[in-house]
């Protein structure tokens, strides 16, 4: 049982089924009779509907039907997407909520926002009509730079919300921060931008929803990151439907990274009208669809000054942040920058003073809400910057000024300047495992063998931390059957994250049952785990890891009156040890399987696991990136990456190395290629596709040096931590402090993300310009 128990590298089982095309996906699924819907999108990103003329897109061949706002108006039955934040002011004046309709009716306020929705025989027809749809608009003043849009011109993106400032979120004592600075022997500061991204899923969003007049009960097929919080999300907050009329079923799921944790308004309309209609509709959106309207991400602009004593010391921090909402609150919306970017402010440092600043602001632009890593890695970008600039005013190397601001092992736990407590972490133990690993030490050689030859070498240290764990809520529930089956159901979801392999080590591992006996059902249908809060924010090891350990236990326990009665002992002498239970004198025992098999023994156990408040897992790492720039044409080549990280207990060291790539390549890309671009006067997006948002390739990649220090978290009996999003954490730092450090030469401490070759081109042109002049 030992090689496929916890911390056993078992290979995924998932794996065989994607390699071979055998996965299915929404857009696999067909069912007879159903009919096809596609949306009609602004074109304009801010514009009054004066008027829709249907009448050349109703006479589309296979036209059924076709919907706008008027029509969602005009129905109890379905409300505007909620908003799930509460965030409130430091007078406790809560932010402000727009409404948002799942089709708009009066005024449009982004480009992709949805006017109208066809309904037709056939896909071609669906698109046809709604080519067909006639829109007259009245074109608004719009602005699409956060910044801008505080501005006290700037145009109104919601008339009822006076500056754009959806709430003014600050935390900590500004006069008392203030007056740390006013002493301080050195301040460092920093203005940077964390750009706006999109997170592309391979797999587009969908929906199949079909309706069954018999019974009033509808079904929909969509991809997500746990079906039971968006049937939560429909039918407590959208649409007028009892929960059992509603099941939700995802199949496999082409990635997730935040966007398929929310319920989305095409998914609802094609609910909505499959009801209305009694037709069973379907909806596959296409690469324009996600670019323009799956939500967006990151977009902050952020002034932050560090505080520090003659020795290098940190004293206080001061960060104020315009944070990007775009046009809509979504579920997460203003939580992101602060109540969750906020718990883990200060990271691995000791900052005995903070004072936190953020604006959320509206402007006319896609929404703006989780992706992977959801606030942490904003928080990890400031404050590694920050370091970096110290470093330099304190006249020390960026290791050193780490070296003397960690966390030691022995201050844990540690209680940060939020009032949350760090439970356990050796921070400088894995700094020094990654400086080893990168050869920090022999790095000036290579930087002037590469200076020889008119290249510019740097290398980047990024420290990060994370305050993980979501939901404090989640379900597990463990069934041996009598044919020697096990199968765990978990209300957690796949989305790549391998709990189709993992959650079976752990059933193998406390159970004692041949893993390749056991099977895996997620939190992908309602019908079949009815609770679950699915998979987000790094829980799934922890929260689902321990409601599945929890069943387990239970499992034993249901099971030992049974094995009493079968070993003629008393229940409570037996010793379980895998899986079997054992007389104390060792002269009988009987497995779980047998006990199973006994006529009228049901061994079907559930556990709800229910965190402490308040209490989080911290995830940390040391990542070390080695650049090299071409000056002649501003091209950032990464020559080595290393990555330590501690997840606590590695439940898989397989599936957590495989994580950590995945996350540290899209850390990568924010830092190299990605960029939302919005033109700044009419809000149109210029990133709309492939050919202008670029996304990382394999050769942009070098070989990725990734390992581990377990340090067990002491807040859960597995002893986890998240092991999802740590490199969209640190590589973003890793590489900009890298960038920096290649420049530095040139007197360029910071240049912006992310790096392109033209944006690193014109800082060399400029900097040598001005030295010349």
């Amino acid at each position: 049982m030992a090689k496929f128990g916890i911390g056993q590298p078992v290979r995924r089982r998932e794996d065989t089924r994607f390699l071979t095309g055998d996965g299915r996906f929404t857009d696999d699924l067909n069912l007879d009779g159903q009919a096809y819907a596609w949306f009609v999108r602004s074109p304009l990103a801010h514009a009054r509907i004066a008027e829709i003329d249907l009448s050349a897109a109703q006479s589309v061949p296979g036209v059924i039907a076709i919907f706008t706002g008027r029509d969602i108006e005009a129905d109890p039955a379905i409300r505007p997407l909620p908003c799930l934040s509460r965030v409130a002011d430091r007078h406790g004046r809560e932010m402000f909520r727009p409404p948002r309709p799942a089709l708009c009716s009066g005024r449009v306020r982004f480009v992709g926002d949805l006017v109208a929705m066809t309904v037709a025989e056939t896909h071609d027809a669906a698109k046809d009509a709604a080519e067909a749809v006639a829109v007259e608009y009245e074109d608004l003043a719009c602005v699409a730079d956060a910044a801008a849009a505080v501005a006290p011109d700037s145009p109104a993106v919601w008339p009822d919300c006076p500056g754009n400032v959806c709430v003014h979120w600050e935390n900590g004592d500004p006069a008392g921060v203030a007056g740390i600075f006013e002493s301080a022997a050195h301040v460092a500061e920093i203005s940077l931008v964390n750009n706006r991204l999109i997170a592309n899923p391979m797999e587009p969003r969908a929906a199949l929803a079909d309706f069954d007049p018999s019974t009033g009960a509808s079904t929909l097929h969509c991809p997500s990151q746990g079906a039971n919080r968006m049937h939560r999300v429909m039918t407590q907050h959208v649409l007028d439907l009892p929960p059992d009329k509603l099941r939700i079923l995802s199949g496999d799921v082409g990635g997730g990274f935040g966007v398929r944790s929310k319920s989305w308004p095409e998914q609802i309309l094609v609910v909505w009208a499959s009801r209305k209609l009694q037709r069973t509709i379907k909806w596959t959106g296409d690469r324009n669809d996600v670019m323009v309207s799956d939500n967006h991400a990151r977009d902050h602009a952020t002034r932050a000054r560090l505080a520090i004593d003659a020795g290098g010391h940190a004293l206080g921090l001061w960060i104020e942040t315009i944070a990007n909402m775009g046009a809509y609150l979504m579920e997460n919306g203003p939580m992101i920058p602060t109540a969750v970017g906020q718990r883990s402010m200060g990271t691995v440092y000791r900052i005995p003073a903070l004072y936190h600043s953020i604006r959320c602001v509206f402007t006319n632009t896609t929404p703006v809400d989780s992706y992977r890593g959801a606030g942490r890695p904003e928080t990890v970008y400031v404050m590694e910057r920050l370091m970096d600039m110290a470093a330099h005013e304190a006249g020390l190397n960026s290791v050193e000024i780490r070296r003397r601001n960690l966390i030691a092992p022995s201050a844990m736990p540690y209680t940060n300047s939020q009032d949350v407590v760090i439970d356990s972490g050796e921070f400088e133990t894995v700094r020094d495992k990654a400086l080893a690993g990168a050869d920090w030490d022999g790095f000036e050689a290579r930087r002037g063998e590469a200076a020889s030859c008119g290249r510019y070498r740097g290398i980047g240290v990024a420290c990060s931390l994370e305050c993980s764990g979501g939901m404090p809520e989640e379900e597990g529930r463990v069934r041996l059957d009598g044919d020697g089956s096990t199968t765990v159901f978990v209300g957690t979801f796949s989305q790549g994250q391998g709990h189709e392999t993992v959650f079976p080590q752990i059933v193998a591992q406390r159970l004692g049952i041949p893993y390749e006996n056991i099977r895996w059902v997620g939190a992908g249908d309602t019908g079949t785990v009815p609770f679950g809060f699915g998979t987000s924010a790094s829980r799934s090891a922890l929260m689902g890891g321990m409601a599945v350990a929890g069943a387990c236990d239970r499992i034993v326990e249901a099971a030992r009156p049974v094995a009493g009665r079968l070993l003629q002992r008393d229940p409570a002498s037996l010793t379980f040890e895998a899986g079997a239970f054992m007389a104390d004198d060792g002269t009988a025992s009987v497995g779980l399987a047998e006990i199973a098999a006994t006529e009228g023994v049901i061994l079907d156990e559930a556990f709800r696991y229910k965190r402490e408040p308040g209490v989080y897992n911290f995830p940390n790492g040391c990542h070390i990136a080695e650049i090299e720039i071409d000056p002649e044409t501003g091209a950032v080549e990464i020559l080595r990456y290393t990555a330590v990280d501690d997840n606590g207990v590695v439940l898989n060291p397989m599936v957590v190395h495989g994580q950590a790539h995945g996350a540290i390549v899209q850390g990568i890309g924010q830092a190299l290629m990605e960029r939302v671009v919005y033109d700044r006067d009419t809000g149109q997006l210029f990133t709309a596709s492939f050919l202008d948002y670029a996304m990382p390739r394999a050769g942009d990649i070098p070989p990725l040096e990734v390992s581990n220090h377990v340090a067990p978290c002491r807040t859960n009996e597995l002893g986890v931590k998240g092991a999802g999003e740590g490199g969209c954490c640190a590589a973003p730092p890793a590489v900009a402090g890298a960038v920096a450090d290649a420049l530095g030469h040139l007197g360029i401490r910071h240049v912006d993300m992310p790096f392109t070759p033209e944006r690193v081109w014109k800082a060399v042109r400029d900097r040598k310009r001005r030295a010349g002049a």
